[in-house]
């Protein structure tokens, strides 16, 4: 190759001062120069690129977080409902959540009570606690005819007439 030909295969670059502080210019062959603008407008791009899916992976982590705290507050709101008796659980919390729009967590005991005052009909009456339904039947009689019992031998001893003897023998049999 000639001289003529090196001289066209390489650019001139001014770089930036050098220590002495004079301006140094250096010569860079051209397909070297081509590959680095290339290599330099690839990482620009890729950089763009890596900025935007940031940002969009930021907005989804704001709404995932947002999808949360609604979903504590929603599961907040059962339990609470479910713990003072409600009857329709699902219709009650939505009702409640219409209600806590704007609202804390904090707030949640609050409306649970308002919702109990004001819609009481989707909470149950309190529940007797001394005898399961089944059987609380079976010992509301069984305790009546007791008391019948403990009445009639009452009356057997006090009165002394064999007719309310009888009738307190026949119920103790069919008691026992």
């Amino acid at each position: 190759m000639g001289s003529s030909q090196v001289e066209e295969n390489l650019i001139e670059t001014s770089e930036e001062q050098d220590l002495d502080g004079r301006d140094a210019t250096k010569l860079v062959p051209v397909a070297e120069s081509i590959r680095h603008r290339k290599r330099a407008q690839n990482a620009e791009k890729r950089a763009e690129t890596l900025t935007e899916e940031l940002s969009e992976a930021n907005r989804r982590i704001a709404q995932l977080s947002q999808d949360l705290s609604e979903l504590q507050v929603e599961q907040t709101l059962a339990r609470k409902l479910a713990a003072t008796g409600v009857t329709d659980l699902e219709t009650a919390v939505l009702v409640a959540k219409a209600r806590m729009e704007g609202k804390t967590q904090a707030d949640i005991d609050g409306c649970v009570e308002q919702l109990r005052k004001e819609k009481a009909y989707l909470f149950s009456a309190p529940a007797d606690t001394s005898a399961s339904r089944k059987t609380a039947g079976i010992k509301d009689r069984a305790k009546q005819t007791q008391t019948a019992l403990e009445q009639a031998a009452k009356r057997a001893a006090r009165t002394g007439s064999r007719a309310d003897l009888q009738q307190y023998l026949k119920l103790r049999r069919n008691l026992l």
